[in-house]
């Protein structure tokens, strides 16, 4: 599963994304791996920038979501 594919699974998720969060929610759609980039950002910082705003998004499949970019993150 691509990082593309992973937020489109939050979109469907979270119906309202925190103003904060959103715009790298937005940039993980065209990050395929952890190692890209998107522009001058790597993509790790994207997701931890992402993950440090998405503290409000609750529930089963944020959990397992949050967990797997850690994940990804430390790989």
């Amino acid at each position: 599963m691509t990082i593309s594919d992973i937020a489109e699974d939050i979109m469907f998720d979270w119906a309202k994304p925190n103003p904060a969060a959103r715009p790298y929610l937005h940039a993980m759609l065209s990050i395929e791996n952890i190692g890209d980039r998107y522009f001058a950002d790597s993509a790790s910082s994207v997701v931890a920038y992402f993950l440090g705003n998405a503290r409000t998004w609750r529930g089963p499949i944020a959990k397992a979501i949050k967990v797997e970019l850690n994940k990804r993150l430390k790989s």
